[in-house]
């Protein structure tokens, strides 16, 4: 379990609060330097193990759900490197605010002048950053020297990708702040988390792009925020969204960005009221 970093006490939460919360996420999580080495040779042991197999797929079925074989296994890469940056598997943040429930500590968290969900939001992305930075980027390197992949040469396909990336740590931290938030209720988050790292799994486009799933059930994994996550991310940066499709994907994110962190200050807003103080 890592510490979790405590709020200082400081009158209002500026900006320039946000973003030292979040650059002293980035060089926490940079001191796990063994932590990191080994998270990137399980993302690059699993990248090769994925990719041979989406190759053997692909060319028993060329253009399956409309990308190419090389743009197959970009995506394979890409969703690795995206798995630890948006937290598929939990963690993170989560861990943090779920010990400070079990101590009460939590208490004190919900009474200091700094906004409870944004000082989180700015930890996570701190997080999420240095993940892509050394993981993400480290696996991907490895990717492109054993694979012919697809990768943009256009900055602006690059940039809209780090946006699209941006959007989908932000996605990512709404679903992950309501999951903890019912440890309010029930003491205990773990089991909804459990539940939550299945869904994720199944409907991030993790596994398998969500595009190739049939009929209905592609339509109802392309409607829910997880879809947000993986899938148009990958999409984008292997230009299976450009254009028209590239604007909705990135609206697609904003809107569950938006409508997740609403719910999550709602749901705040009621757990505040029902502090349930464990182990103090």
């Amino acid at each position: 379990m890592v510490n979790a970093v405590v709020p200082e006490r400081r009158e209002g939460g500026g900006p320039a609060v946000y973003r030292a919360v979040a650059a002293g996420a980035f060089r926490r999580y940079a001191t796990y330097r063994a932590a990191t080495a080994a998270g990137t040779v399980t993302n690059t042991v699993f990248g090769f193990i994925l990719a041979y197999t989406f190759l053997a797929l692909w060319h028993a079925r060329p253009g399956l759900g409309g990308y190419d074989t090389a743009q197959a296994v970009t995506y394979i890469w890409i969703s690795q490197a995206l798995l630890v940056t948006v937290a598929v598997w939990g963690g993170g943040f989560q861990d943090d605010v779920q010990e400070r429930m079990r101590t009460g500590d939590i208490a004190v968290d919900l009474h200091r002048p700094v906004d409870f969900q944004g000082w989180w939001l700015a930890t996570d992305l701190g997080r999420a950053a240095f993940h892509l930075l050394a993981r993400g980027t480290l696996a991907t390197l490895a990717g492109a020297l054993a694979f012919d992949l697809s990768l943009p040469r256009s900055p602006l396909v690059w940039a809209a990708f780090l946006l699209s990336a941006l959007l989908a740590v932000t996605v990512s931290f709404g679903l992950r702040f309501l999951v903890v938030l019912t440890g309010f209720w029930l003491h205990d988050s773990e089991g909804v988390r459990a539940v939550a790292v299945v869904v994720a799994m199944f409907f991030s486009g993790m596994l398998l792009p969500i595009t190739l799933f049939p009929g209905w059930l592609g339509g109802l994994a392309a409607a829910l925020p997880w879809a947000a996550l993986i899938q148009i991310p990958a999409d984008i940066l292997v230009r299976h969204r450009t254009g028209t499709a590239l604007a909705t994907g990135l609206a697609f994110q904003l809107a569950w960005a938006a409508a997740l962190f609403a719910a999550g200050r709602l749901a705040l807003a009621l757990a505040v009221r029902k502090v349930v103080v464990q182990g103090g």
